[in-house]
């Protein structure tokens, strides 16, 4: 029912923006001055009147940028006090990730040929130590996926895919740097240097950089960011590389064929350890110029040679999270194209909150919330915000405003039903009746991937299940409900494999109603769930 709500809704909204666009080039000819922008409210009104769905499986995702430290850490750390300060930061951000009821984080791995973790590879970045290269006192990577763990986040390892250090930090990692050890596979730019696409050598090396990633991290999926050619104000020259390697094919097409070489070694990569790890990429928010928006030259598909939504047809990408930094005419259309080129996997509009900033263009809150709600009214994958400290800052109350509405309740990721979409066996549920506590214990799950457990209570026939425990990797639970007539309610267990899919949901536990159960508990309970609702 919600699927086919959804896909009337976005034909609806198509139909609405190709109105709002013949209506505009017809304004134009009888010279009314009214712009696209004015009448995309028509769009945001309809949207925001429509029916909100039950919580949604949908991607609610941060940037956490590492680079620089712009997010974490915010200090280098070279003593063990140090590390603890750094270590206690990330803590504390997870946790508001986690009062917020977000459920992805992208952390930075591979900032600019320099790392978050230990590599065979690459040098470490100076983030964590203050000196590039220097090897801090732990692994930030590895504890950054354990903490996520511990509280059911997914961590995803973002890696900056062409980009290189500028020329000063070149030169203080000498040997080490990319340029030195491969300089096949770099161009200067200037005052930085790139990894050059066209050269066969950059899409083995990048793989190789993703496939170590996969296989000493529990990392949920590798995110790629700049996999892309530079924008025109680089001073990028692949004359030669083109010459070598262009065998005189049209030169947009064999860029394009360049990128897509990498994605596809990289896909092989991490697929060939793991299958399960999701593999998702940062494109530019506009795929191509529309029949009716123009994407003003800055799109993926000819401007940097993305092929991104090609990627999610041919099963190269598991999602996609365009970098949607934009608002009216250069965000709506192009969120419903994202849509309807999405071949059945999640595309999650990146969203530009640090446009909220005063100090950036100083957005109202209505902006932001205006597209969360038209991009999940659309079915779309979710939302996925850029970056972290503009959102831990609560900037223009967003913060405030996600956690008490728009997420309310948790959601689980999307599930990868395009690789398995067979759920795991439902786990065999045992309850033990305590002193206003349950104890749910149950058989492991046998499965070919790893299994986690979620736990559910269900208060009335028909009542949507709540979900108490999420991402469990133990086989029991205790639980004391606020109301002792809760311990009456039905409960649940589902298990859920590597790649999303859950289990049925199976309540089990006396299934009696609020009176019934008032009246099979003593007196002294009694008057303790009198007190509980403020009566006396």
């Amino acid at each position: 029912m919600r699927r086919a709500s959804c896909a009337s809704n976005r034909a609806h909204l198509t139909h609405i923006l190709q109105n709002i666009s013949s209506h505009t080039i017809h304004l134009r000819h009888v010279n009314y001055n009214i712009r696209l922008t004015h009448l995309l409210c028509c769009l945001i009104l309809c949207c925001c009147s429509l029916k909100t769905f039950a919580t949604p499986r949908e991607y609610r995702a941060v940037w956490l940028t590492t680079y620089l430290g712009l997010d974490w850490p915010k200090k280098p750390a070279t003593t063990p006090a140090g590390v603890e300060r750094q270590k206690e930061e990330l803590r504390q951000m997870l946790d508001r990730y986690v009062a917020a009821n977000l459920n992805t984080v992208f952390v930075q791995a591979r900032m600019r040929s320099t790392t978050a973790y230990r590599s065979m590879y690459e040098p470490w970045d100076e983030a964590f130590t203050g000196t590039p290269e220097k090897e801090p006192l732990y692994d930030p990577l590895a504890f950054a996926v354990e903490e996520c763990h511990k509280r059911g986040l997914e961590c995803h390892a973002w890696v900056v895919a062409f980009p290189i250090c500028k020329v000063p930090t070149e030169k203080k990692l000498g040997k080490r740097s990319l340029p030195k050890k491969r300089p096949e596979l770099c161009q200067r730019c200037g005052d930085l240097w790139m990894m050059d696409p066209g050269v066969p050598g950059t899409a083995e090396y990048l793989a190789a950089i993703c496939k170590e990633i996969v296989q000493n991290y529990d990392v949920d999926g590798i995110h790629l960011d700049y996999i892309r050619y530079p924008e025109k104000e680089v001073r990028f020259n692949d004359a030669k590389t083109y010459s070598k390697y262009g065998k005189k094919q049209n030169k947009a097409a064999w860029r394009r064929a360049n990128v897509t070489r990498c994605v596809k070694a990289i896909h092989t990569a991490i697929k060939s350890v793991r299958p399960w790890v999701r593999l998702s990429c940062a494109p530019i928010g506009k795929h191509a110029d529309l029949p009716r928006q123009s994407s003003y030259g800055w799109n993926a598909y000819s401007a940097v040679s993305q092929e991104a939504q090609e990627w999610l047809r041919t099963g190269l990408m598991d999602a996609l999270f365009p970098m949607m930094y934009f608002d009216g005419k250069h965000f709506y259309p192009f969120a419903v194209d994202w849509q309807e080129n999405c071949y059945g996997r999640p595309v999650v509009p990146g969203l530009g909150i640090y446009f909220l900033n005063r100090q950036q263009r100083d957005w109202s809150l209505e902006v932001v919330q205006r597209q969360m709600n038209v991009v999940r009214n659309i079915g779309m994958g979710g939302q996925a915000f850029f970056r972290s400290e503009f959102l831990l800052n609560n900037e223009k109350g967003l913060y405030d405003w996600v956690q008490r509405y728009f997420y309310k309740e948790p959601a689980m990721t999307p599930a990868m039903t395009w690789a398995d979409n067979t759920p795991p066996a439902a786990p065999n549920v045992r309850i033990k009746l305590g002193h206003r506590t349950l104890v749910m214990e149950w058989d492991a799950v046998a499965d070919a991937t790893p299994i986690y457990y979620n736990v559910y209570r269900i208060d009335s026939p028909g009542a949507a299940p709540k979900r108490l425990a999420h991402k469990l990797h133990t086989t029991s639970c205790r639980y004391s409900p606020a109301l002792p007539v809760l311990m009456h309610s039905q409960y649940a267990v589902t298990a859920v494999d590597a790649y999303g899919n859950e289990s049925a949901l199976i309540p089990i536990g006396a299934s009696f109603s609020a009176t019934e159960a008032a009246i099979r508990i003593d007196e002294k309970v009694k008057k303790a769930s009198v007190c509980l609702w403020g009566k006396k």
